[in-house]
């Protein structure tokens, strides 16, 4: 499975930059989102967009408050963003998916950058509910 993900997030970073190309910076966050999950399933994957992710806290089942932007092959989670400057806050949002969730990988882009390599950032979950 190991192997599944990172093939994934591979695939992720080739897409986003083919993405960043085509459309440069300064468009609304919906629209990259849109042409991310386009571009995924052009190239084989599953793409579900504004996944609920459900909050239990002690036994008590405190809804799905949370969603996050984009599950690939149900094991990678996006959060696209296109705003000036990501900021910590947008970490600590994809952070918080990947334990509710219970996923390794995320990636957190921001479309809305001259050079691609400055709006992207891979984040690793190492800590897991079922591990726990």
């Amino acid at each position: 499975m190991e192997h599944d993900i990172e093939k994934i997030g591979k695939a992720i970073l080739d897409a986003a930059i083919t993405v960043h190309k085509a459309l440069g910076p300064g468009l609304l966050e919906s629209a990259y989102k849109i042409a991310l999950e386009h571009e995924l399933t052009l190239r084989g994957f599953g793409v579900r967009r504004e996944v609920p992710v459900q909050l239990v806290y002690k036994g008590v089942n405190a809804g799905k408050g949370f969603r996050m932007d984009m599950l690939v092959n149900d094991l990678v989670i996006v959060e696209a963003k296109a705003v000036q400057e990501l900021h910590p806050i947008d970490l600590s949002q994809l952070l918080t998916h990947l334990r509710l969730y219970d996923r390794r990988l995320g990636y957190l882009i921001n479309f809305n950058v001259t050079l691609f390599k400055d709006g992207f950032k891979r984040v690793v979950n190492n800590w897991h509910y079922q591990n726990t």
